[in-house]
Order: C-alpha cells, then sequence, then structure tokens
C-alpha cells in the first residue's frame, strides 16, 4: 500500500527522505501531479506529494527577482506578477488540457521538467533563469546553491543541473528565478500558404534581421484552421516591446516579406495563438501519442516529412521544437520518428501522451548519448546514490 506523504517544511522533506533511506523504500516525488502521466510509472511504497509546501518567500519587483516555494501554482505565480506587470518569460506551459489530467501545474513542476513555451527561442529556458535552489538530496543531505541576486553566480550551474532532472537527484524546496517586465504590446505577423522548408527559411530571415523577433512558429493548413480560422498553412513570427518600437519592426519585416502574402493579428490574436502553440492546443481532446521533438531547426521540415502517415504536427521554435501527434497503433511511431531524429543529425523525442498500450511498446524518453548517460550516472551517483527519488522516472529507450 502507498503511503503519500505532504510536508510543508524543508526540515519535514529531509525527515521523509532519511526515514525513506534508513527503510530503502523508493519515494515519488510529485508538485501539482500534472505532469505525472508523461513519464513512466514509478513502483514505491510513498508519495511524496509538495502540493502543501507552497507559497511565495519573497518578491523584489525592483530586482526582478523572486523565490518560490516547490508546490506554488503556476495561477498563483501569475497572478502576483501581473500585478507588478512582469512575467516569467521562459513562457511555461499548461499541460493539463492535453493530458486530459486535473490540479494545478506548481513552478516545481514547471523547474522539475524545464519545459518552455514559444519564448524560448529567444529568452531560453527555465534553467537560464534560475539563480538559486535549496534542496534535499537523495542522501537526505540539505544543501544551498546560488543566491538571489541576478550578478551573483555562485552555485549556479548546481540548479541548472537539477532543472530538468524529473525530481531523481534531489527535493526543491526553495527556489529563486529572474523574472522580467512584461512586454507593453505584443503583436504577430502572419505569412500565408508556405512550405514547411521555405517557412523556416523565412523564420531564419525574420531571425536574423534587426527586428528583435521574439518567437517563430508554422502552422500546416489543418493546424491553422482550428488556431486562427485560416484556410491555409501560416508562418507566424511575434514582436514584443514598446508600442512605437512593434510598429517600427512590424513594417521592416512587413517590407523584408514584400511579396508575400503578410497578415497581421493584433494583440489579442496573438496571445492567443502563442497560448495555443504554448499548450499544444490543436491536440487537445483528441488521443493519439503526442511527441515532443526538438533538433536543429533546419531539421524541422525533415521530422515533419517523417511523421507516419496520418499524423498531424506543427513547428515551433522557428523549426526546431517539432510537436506530432501520431496514430495510436504501435509504438506510436516512435522507431520512425527517432531515426529521423539521428538521420537529421540529433536532437531527441519525448513521448508527451500516449494510450496505456503504445505507452507499453516505446521509452517516453530518448536513448542519451554516451557522454550524456556517463555525465547522468555520476550527478545520480553524487545526489541519489541508492535511487531513493523517483527510480525509474527517466526509463529511456
Amino acid at each position: 500500500m502507498t503511503t503519500t506523504l505532504t510536508p510543508t517544511s524543508a526540515a519535514e522533506v529531509e525527515d521523509y527522505i532519511k526515514s525513506a533511506l534508513a527503510r530503502a523504500e523508493p519515494v515519488e516525488v510529485i508538485g501539482g501531479g500534472t505532469k505525472r502521466a508523461i513519464s513512466p510509472a514509478t513502483q514505491t511504497a510513498h508519495v511524496l506529494d509538495l502540493s502543501a509546501f507552497s507559497g511565495i518567500v519573497s518578491y523584489e519587483p525592483e530586482e526582478l527577482i523572486l523565490t518560490v516555494r516547490p508546490g506554488t501554482t503556476m495561477a498563483e505565480l501569475s497572478e502576483a506578477l501581473s500585478a507588478a506587470n512582469q512575467m516569467l518569460a521562459f513562457e511555461p506551459p499548461d499541460f493539463v488540457p492535453l493530458l486530459g489530467g486535473t490540479g494545478a501545474a506548481t513552478f516545481g513542476g514547471a523547474f522539475g521538467t524545464n519545459f518552455a513555451g514559444p519564448r524560448r527561442l529567444t529568452a531560453g529556458a527555465v534553467r537560464d533563469h534560475m539563480l538559486g535552489i535549496a534542496a534535499v538530496s537523495g542522501r537526505g543531505e540539505s544543501f544551498k546553491a546560488g543566491g538571489k541576486v541576478v550578478k551573483n553566480v555562485t552555485g549556479y550551474d548546481l540548479a541548472r543541473a537539477l532543472c530538468g532532472s524529473w525530481g531523481t537527484l534531489a527535493v526543491a524546496t526553495e527556489m529563486t528565478v529572474k523574472v522580467l517586465p512584461r512586454p507593453e504590446m505584443e503583436i504577430s505577423l502572419t505569412l500565408a500558404g508556405l512550405t514547411p522548408q521555405d517557412a523556416v527559411a523565412a523564420m531564419s530571415r525574420a531571425l536574423g534581421a534587426p527586428t528583435d523577433v521574439s518567437s517563430a512558429a508554422h502552422l500546416p493548413a489543418d493546424i491553422a484552421a482550428p488556431v486562427l480560422g485560416a484556410d491555409a498553412a501560416r508562418t507566424l513570427v511575434r514582436l514584443e516591446g514598446f508600442g512605437p518600437s512593434v510598429e517600427a519592426r512590424a513594417a521592416a519585416l512587413t517590407a523584408l516579406f514584400a511579396g508575400h502574402e503578410v497578415g497581421r493579428l493584433d494583440p489579442a490574436q496573438s496571445a492567443a495563438a502563442w497560448k495555443a502553440i504554448r499548450d499544444v492546443t490543436p491536440f487537445v481532446g483528441t488521443s493519439g501519442p503526442v511527441w515532443r521533438i526538438s533538433v536543429a531547426p533546419t531539421a524541422g521540415p525533415t521530422i515533419l516529412a517523417a511523421a507516419p502517415a496520418g499524423s498531424r504536427a506543427f513547428m515551433d521554435w522557428a523549426g526546431g521544437l517539432v510537436w506530432v501527434e501520431a496514430p495510436a497503433s504501435g509504438d506510436g511511431g516512435g522507431a520512425v520518428l527517432r531515426a529521423a531524429i539521428a538521420a537529421a543529425g540529433g536532437g531527441h523525442a519525448t513521448l508527451v501522451r500516449a494510450p496505456s498500450a503504445v505507452r507499453a511498446e516505446t521509452a517516453t524518453f530518448h536513448n542519451a548519448a554516451a557522454n550524456v548517460k556517463a555525465l547522468t550516472q555520476r550527478l545520480r551517483a553524487a545526489f541519489d546514490p541508492q535511487s531513493i527519488l523517483n527510480p525509474g522516472r527517466l526509463a529511456r529507450s
């Protein structure tokens, strides 16, 4: 029988982990549990539920610094940041609708998975904004790394290393993150009817121009229809900042793409479109396996072309992130897609959503390169040598 532990302090987290170590009983670590369905199920005697260990520890808007506990919901953070006209620049996605789940996403979950949205193209991922962390390792030892000053990089790499480890190395008890001012205005320009190859070339051209594009994505016709109400493929580039600057840059981009059918999304339309891209809304309410594929931007069209027959797909990050919904049969296209990734020069595919039959046929996470495996093993040996925390959560092919 599984026991659920609900700590409300760092001391309780440490006590629970020490107790698990003494009994050699592994622990599943979760926050809001909204991404729990992505990773392989763990077989543990205890669940360490951090949802009650929540709240904003400190927020200094004038210093652009926020410190939170792991169970703090993204909704609570969004409300606090909006009141100060600030934001988390990495634009964390909300996968609750995609996964058909319930509950509220937490910052601990964002930190543990390192998932970022469309602005990751220019603003970086979650780990790029982490300043410091307090945590308890799988050895039952409390430690701190980094600090609350943007220029203080002491221990910074350690906080980055733990970000995206899916709770397999340590349990974060307090995290300090850099925030940024919210843009005064955003609009998006669209190019109609481009092929994936032409879309990547156009997005690259836009990013290479002095127009400070913050996001770029390509939606084939079947995806553009529900997102934009369009009857053909659309390639989107987002511009953010002060109003006059946005207008000047939009004019420059429009001139750059003279000869193309250039459209424009107003601020509300733009925000809605990028939220749909961020949260993979086109695949909400369907049942096929959903893959999150990271490759070099130039390889995006290759992955689209290699997707199994009957798939639906679109590109974010100027082609560097490909979302694929494949038919629900066999391994859900895993072998085909991962072979295409290897042929295109490398990358990784994560099986974000899948029916149980498909989940049983293929690994959730990509098989890492030998040097990455070796580094992962050294980190595990240093932080959690007995594999007490989330054993098997990062099982790979």
